[in-house]
């Protein structure tokens, strides 16, 4: 039951994925969540993020930024790293993951998905077939809704840990 929210990755950090080997297995688009995936929450695109779509862009992927956010905070971020973005995005939906591969011009099988919830990010993303990157969250700081869902996602992630394990 709780498989539909297991990530298919899981890493410390945006920022340490391997996308150049992502590249070479035929992958074309990435759809990153921002808050707490690549700068703590509300924060604005810093040094570290416009390099890494800087690199992203050169090395031939296409991005789109997707969020439940408000225009104002996703275009902000977006005008910051050079990607389009997808505001109220309505997460965990699939017309949002689904949106965002059509501006790309991509589809299940060549993109992923890197964000820091189970609830939303990954399980919209595995619900729309895209292969799944779950990263830590930035900053512990969040908004109390968030605080309440990190509380269950222990849960599913504890599960998650035991089968890997049991697995090896």
């Amino acid at each position: 039951m709780l498989e539909i929210f297991y990530p298919d990755n899981e890493v410390e950090s945006a920022y340490g994925i391997d996308y150049g080997a992502l590249h070479r297995q035929g992958y074309r688009g990435i759809i990153f969540d921002i808050d707490n995936t690549l700068v703590p929450h509300g924060a604005p695109a810093d040094e570290r993020a416009a390099a890494l779509f800087k690199s992203l862009h050169e090395t031939g992927f296409r991005t789109v930024l997707l969020s439940n956010n408000k225009e104002p905070r996703v275009k902000m971020f977006g005008d910051g790293v050079g990607s389009r973005y997808i505001f109220k995005a309505g997460k965990p939906g699939r017309e949002g993951y689904e949106r965002a591969m059509k501006l790309m011009g991509t589809d299940a099988r060549s993109t992923v998905f890197v964000g820091d919830q189970l609830f939303t990010d990954v399980w919209g993303a595995k619900r729309a077939g895209i292969v799944t990157w779950l990263v830590r969250p930035i900053h512990p700081k969040e908004e109390i809704q968030i605080v309440l869902k990190r509380r269950l996602e222990r849960i599913v992630l504890y599960f998650y840990h035991k089968r890997l394990r049991n697995c090896k």
